[in-house]
């Protein structure tokens, strides 16, 4: 047992223990609704009275087959692990209850709580299975970002649920999982996402040059070559952050205000120079 498997393991205790106090305290109480399975166990919860903790349980084993055949075997193991203690926190919190006056406030609440404890548990190397699974596997699959992948499958489940708790119940839910998106997309990608640039220009080697010494940044020179005129051209490509990004555009503009630049979001970047890729000891 490493380190790293050991601070997975309480990121996960962590994460579906926050998540089910979200559900108990918050969303319960004041008949919200919710995405994916959780959002099932809360209607069935409402109509038949059964107990969220048992449903979670037997749904999400239901999706666990299907995870285990297209996700790696450490995340399927680690989402049990996940699901397991959520069935269990689910149980005992219930004794957590809180009532505001204004349902807007249980809402964040519950939206925020969700996000953190999924992030938690993402960030453990699990999912909180449900729609979880079916956004890592959009993730791994389509390319689509986590956290509006999820968004998506959500909302395939809290629309229909106006049928139970009402329109106001219902829209104060679509505020809860975007507060939750949000918050999740912060734990995994960070508050400052980076933005990788591509710059076509022939000043390239003084734009190079000044973004090596002034932004302190990595560059890396393509060769590319036009279509239509069929000319060589040196491509520059670097990853900044957001403070950085303005800084760039000046340089580039400074030497060459007809250039050719593209800027795209980065989910996250690990290597020298920003992160290091955390490794088991």
């Amino acid at each position: 047992m490493t380190k790293k498997k050991i601070a997975n393991y309480l990121k996960i205790i962590l994460g579906a223990f926050i998540f089910s106090v979200a559900v108990n305290m918050f969303a319960l109480p004041n008949e919200l609704g919710e995405g994916g399975v959780t959002g099932l166990t809360m209607m069935l919860y409402y109509q038949l009275s059964w107990s969220p903790a048992l449903t979670n349980l037997l749904f999400n084993s239901v999706l666990l087959v299907i995870g285990y055949k297209y996700l790696d075997k450490s995340t399927v193991f680690l989402t049990i692990f996940a699901v397991a203690l959520m069935s269990f926190f689910l149980r005992v919190t219930t004794v957590f209850v809180f009532k505001p006056d204004e349902v807007i406030v249980a809402a964040l609440a519950a939206g925020a709580l969700m996000g953190a404890g999924m992030g938690l548990i993402m960030l453990g190397g699990g999912t909180t299975a449900g729609s979880a699974i079916l956004a890592k596997l959009a993730n791994k699959y389509l390319g689509w970002n986590t956290s509006y992948a999820l968004l998506f499958f959500d909302l395939i489940v809290v629309l229909p649920s106006v049928f139970i708790i009402g329109l106001e119940k219902m829209l104060f839910t679509v505020v809860s999982l975007y507060i939750s998106t949000k918050v999740l997309d912060f734990i995994l990608e960070g508050f400052n996402p980076k933005k990788s640039v591509t710059i076509i220009s022939d000043k390239y080697e003084q734009i190079a040059q000044d973004i090596d010494e002034q932004l302190e940044r990595g560059i890396t020179i393509f060769h590319g070559q036009g279509y239509y005129l069929k000319q060589d051209r040196k491509i520059l490509y670097t990853v900044v952050n957001r403070q950085q990004l303005l800084q760039l555009t000046k340089i580039v503009n400074q030497y060459d205000p007809k250039a050719f630049f593209i800027i795209n979001d980065v989910q996250r970047v690990v290597g020298e120079g920003f992160t290091k890729q955390a490794t088991s000891e």
